[in-house]
């Protein structure tokens, strides 16, 4: 990877979404790890919840540990219940939990979802969700850890195939199994040009979430 591929990126500053618990199967926090390991690789800072316990705290520590920056984001009323002993990086408190997403968007140059449960997918649907309205154009990736989000993916081409979602909409999403695949897939992404918002009302929306 080396030297070559540092030069190349796009990317400051990666957000990535996941579980505060670690999960039942070890592959999930292998995968954590190997993340926030690749992150550090790439010369890439960290966004994320702000939690030092599952998923959360095993990404956040592998780019802390290995020298990147972290930055945790968090709502006020979850710090006693995602954050348990010594956090690492900066921790930045926020009132709730739509200000926890605008910010950690508008620090963000791209988006990576780990497993996660209820909290991980709305996170990632609402990133998605800005991408086909237009209001952003950042790269979304789904770290598919041995098929865990591959119910969601038939969903989704569920949705496409019955006329919820434009095909051209479908390739907002980008997956692979593994972190160095997703990392070429993100930066490889070609924002797509067909958001329904139209400019006016996109800049209005960027402006109300600080995007």
């Amino acid at each position: 990877m080396g030297e070559e591929c540092i030069k190349r990126s796009r990317f400051k500053r990666v957000c990535v979404f996941c579980g505060s618990s670690t999960g039942k199967r070890v592959c999930y926090s292998d995968a954590a790890i190997e993340l926030g390991e690749e992150l550090v690789s790439r010369k890439l800072n960290l966004v994320y919840g702000g939690g030092s316990v599952g998923l959360m705290g095993l990404v956040s520590q592998a780019v802390h540990h290995g020298g990147g920056q972290v930055l945790g984001i968090i709502p006020k009323t979850l710090m006693s219940k995602e954050i348990t002993g010594e956090s690492v990086g900066e921790v930045r408190p926020v009132a709730d939990m739509h200000q926890r997403k605008a910010e950690m968007s508008r620090h963000s140059d791209c988006f990576i979802a780990l497993p996660g449960g209820y909290g991980t997918l709305e996170e990632l649907l609402e990133v998605i969700t800005w991408a086909q309205l237009g209001i952003h154009d950042k790269p979304v990736g789904l770290l598919n850890v041995e098929g865990y989000y591959n119910n969601l993916l038939t969903f989704i081409d569920k949705a496409v195939d019955d006329g919820f979602i434009l095909p051209s909409q479908r390739h907002i999403i980008v997956s692979a199994p593994n972190t160095k695949e997703l990392m070429q897939k993100l930066e490889d992404y070609v924002p797509m040009h067909d958001g329904v918002l139209s400019k006016a009302v996109w800049k209005v929306e960027k402006e109300e979430f600080n995007l």
